[in-house]
């Protein structure tokens, strides 16, 4: 089992579906804006100080809680209903483990437990159980 939480003053909520296109030469070519750029960096330094010793080759349970930063008229703990969604902010989540090496693909995620909240203590908490 991994398990541990990310404080960040500012929870990553852009997503990997923000790439962009543009035609170079008549062909299509995609890129990553400088903003989901960012924003990756962010989550491969934080995820790399926590990947496991040994890569998972499983299947897993990955529980993911997001944490925004409190705002008025809200309170600790609050469920959070307003965008971004949750399958979005997934994507790129998984796809920075993937690329830190927390397991072989992401295809071993079987299950999901994903949840928003708002928070005095923003940041993300992870949790992968092998099942």
């Amino acid at each position: 089992m991994t398990e541990f939480f990310m404080p960040m003053k500012k929870v990553p909520t852009v997503t990997a579906q923000q790439k962009q296109v543009t035609v170079i030469n008549n062909k299509p070519v995609f890129y990553e804006p400088d903003e989901l750029k960012t924003a990756r960096a962010k989550l491969m330094a934080y995820l790399g100080q926590n990947v496991p010793k040994v890569k998972y080759t499983g299947p897993v349970r990955l529980i993911v809680k997001w944490c925004f930063p409190l705002v008025k008229g809200r309170e600790d703990g609050q469920y959070k209903h307003t965008k971004p969604d949750t399958d979005n902010l997934q994507k790129l989540l998984k796809d920075c483990m993937t690329d830190c090496g927390y397991w072989k693909d992401d295809a071993l995620v079987v299950s999901e437990i994903v949840e928003k909240f708002w928070a005095t203590l923003p940041g993300i908490y992870i949790k992968i159980e092998e099942v």
